[in-house]
């Protein structure tokens, strides 16, 4: 495996390649990564270094420059055609590039794909459509140079973006307060921790049951989280009877997130509602001008007995200054006229100001909105860079009323505030006033998202001495510094929620699980241990195709949950309702829009064509991963 990048994420995936799935990984980093900044510490950067460093010293000792031991390290400005000969690519089966920069991994997925047609390549890309076209030209490069088809399996190409990854548990995050949310094909899911049931009581399973907890919070058996913490410790994907003879423990059971809080009104895109199109002071002028006519014609009607449509039209051209004078009329009528014309002075103002307000309106229908009063329940978004445009795009999917706050106009995600009509406070959010604008006061949950640590901090800690249960989530890119905050915060506001989280820690099990040839949904931690979530086609694995969904499952290591199907597809055995309608967009010409049918029957056969969503162990994946990759590799 060779992965190439210049940030915290590449160091993460590779001690994820090398940690989890045991593979020999080189990774390229540009010089500065060293000297200059240090993109990951903690545990990640602690692993890639203890990995590298031990390579080092195995190739100092042998003075071989392929010691054959885990990985190693090179160092590049730029993953050029030599860069990449040196780092293996030829001979690699995965090459990930994971650079900030779209146009650099763009340009070095082109040489890589030419260096070595079956290579397997991921890329970071956060321009989606500009990311589709590229894996088309890719695997089609790849399937003209090898000879295969498109189904062919060699030479795949995969591009995922960091914020796409990450915004779904962030999002969640911050409506139910927990990380333990995966994203299937549309769908949000978390896994929720159910106390044991009493006397009589049943518990309810949800989606499925994915483990069963420790018997005791404090039990020392589990708490390191190995694979053999016995039983009393987790244990995950249990079959059902061990889940009905456990007694007194809970269980973890995955479920579908919703969100039934009060929506934020959006409006119509470009047709202002009446209460925004005028003022309050201009509706009350009007509505006092409207006010006088009925009376002035209430009292023409009165004075001259004539009919009310009557009178109203007399009043009106009286107002407009185009009736007759009533110089040969009773005195009531004279003085009902000019009381009609002074109205028609006042009513000119009034309608000019109304035609200046509605085009001023119309003009600056895709400026940006201001919070409404009484707005409450809301959530507070700090940075609209690239991973809080992500986020507000996904909180606005599910209909969760938004403010953000940001202090650069010119911010990626701004075009994306005014096409979804989201109130923006505009500010410095470390300044005194701007958290007040944005309501925080009244907010369900404050998301810091900038790209500084300590602007994300400051932010927090302002908020909480406004409201100090206020749930807060923060982006921290330290894994250090972001487990001292989480403590001293917790220990400091008990009954508020927090949590802090790293967009790299989020997103390295997804690029790994791709470089591994699979599509890694997320991960879901249970007490010390993990729950890895993954779309897998059935095709080519033995333990899974041909057999029935009950066979298929194996206790601790692996447990089909869904089954895509097409839109028009039915499955035997399951009712329809069991069917839950994913979002997937077919990435590839012809493809077709696809739902995932949960509650599979255990007597359903896996097919070969069938591509399903299951839950698994680190190492119950690795190992499924693993045989295939031994079938499918070269030589």
């Amino acid at each position: 495996m060779v992965v190439c990048g210049d940030d915290g994420l590449a160091h993460r995936l590779a001690a994820e390649l090398r940690g989890v799935y045991g593979e020999q990984v080189t990774l390229v980093v540009p010089p500065s990564v060293r000297r200059v900044r240090q993109p990951v510490v903690g545990r990640a950067r602690a692993a890639s270094a203890a990995l590298l460093d031990m390579v080092n010293a195995a190739v100092n000792r042998t003075g071989n420059g392929d010691p054959g031991g885990a990985g190693r390290e090179l160092e590049a400005t730029e993953p050029t055609e030599d860069v990449l000969a040196e780092a293996g690519v030829e001979r690699a089966t995965a090459l990930a590039l994971v650079y900030d920069d779209d146009e650099t991994n763009i340009r070095a997925a082109l040489t890589a794909r030419r260096l070595n047609p079956r290579l397997r390549l991921v890329l970071r890309l956060y321009n989606r459509r500009l990311g589709q076209h590229i894996e088309a030209l890719l695997d089609q490069s790849a399937a003209l140079a090898t000879g295969g088809g498109p189904g062919s399996g060699t030479g795949s190409t995969t591009v995922l973006s960091d914020a796409d990854t990450a915004a779904p548990a962030l999002a969640a995050t911050a409506l139910v307060g927990t990380s333990k949310i995966v994203e299937t094909d549309g769908l949000l899911l978390r896994a929720v921790e159910r106390n044991p049931p009493g006397p009589g009581e049943v518990a309810d399973p949800g989606l499925c049951t994915l483990a069963l907890l420790s018997a005791t919070s404090n039990d020392p058996a589990g708490a390191d989280g190995s694979e053999s913490s016995g039983e009393q410790g987790p244990r995950l994907l249990p079959d059902e009877a061990a889940v009905r003879a456990a007694t007194g423990r809970g269980t973890v059971v995955l479920e579908q997130v919703s969100y039934s809080g009060p929506p934020l009104p959006a409006g119509r895109a470009g047709v202002p509602a009446f209460r925004e199109l005028f003022s309050r002071r201009l509706r009350w002028s009007l509505a006092g001008l409207a006010a006088c006519v009925v009376a002035l014609a209430v009292a023409l009607m009165v004075v001259t007995g004539d009919h009310p449509l009557h009178a109203t039209y007399v009043t009106l051209l009286d107002l407009f200054s185009i009736n007759e004078p009533a110089h040969n009329k009773d005195t009531g009528r004279q003085i009902l006229q000019l009381l009609s014309g002074f109205v028609g002075l006042l009513l000119l103002p009034v309608l000019l100001a109304a035609v200046l307000e509605a085009l001023g309106t119309f003009r600056s229908a895709t400026a940006l909105r201001k919070p409404p009063r009484g707005l409450g329940g809301h959530v507070v978004l700090l940075g609209l860079g690239k991973i809080g445009t992500r986020v507000l795009t996904r909180l606005r999917e599910m209909d969760i009323p938004v403010v953000c706050v940001e202090a650069d106009p010119e911010a990626r995600g701004m075009a994306t505030a005014r096409r979804l009509r989201v109130p923006v406070v505009l500010g410095d959010v470390t300044q005194e006033g701007v958290l007040e604008a944005a309501k925080i006061h009244r907010a369900h949950s404050l998301l810091a998202l900038t790209s500084v640590d300590t602007t994300n901090l400051e932010a927090v800690l302002y908020a909480r001495s406004v409201r100090s249960r206020l749930r807060v989530v923060l982006r921290l890119y330290d894994d250090d510094f972001a487990t001292a905050v989480y403590r001293t915060l917790r220990a400091a506001h008990p009954r508020a929620q927090t949590r802090s989280r790293s967009v790299t820690h989020l997103a390295a099990p997804s690029f790994a699980g791709a470089m591994m040839g699979r599509q890694v949904l997320g991960a879901i931690p249970v007490e010390r241990r993990v729950l890895l979530f993954a779309a897998v086609e059935v095709a080519g694995h033995p333990q899974l195709e041909g057999k029935t969904v009950g066979e298929a499952f194996r206790a601790g290591a692996w447990r089909v949950l869904a089954l895509e199907v097409s839109g028009g597809e039915r499955v035997e055995g399951v009712a329809p309702e069991g069917a839950r309608e994913g979002g997937r967009e077919g990435t590839r010409e012809g493809a077709r829009e696809s739902r995932l049918v949960w509650e599979l029957p255990d007597t359903y056969v896996l097919r070969g064509s069938d591509r399903v969503v299951l839950a698994a162990t680190r190492r119950g994946l690795a190992e499924l991963l693993g045989r295939r990759a031994r079938q499918r590799s070269p030589g």
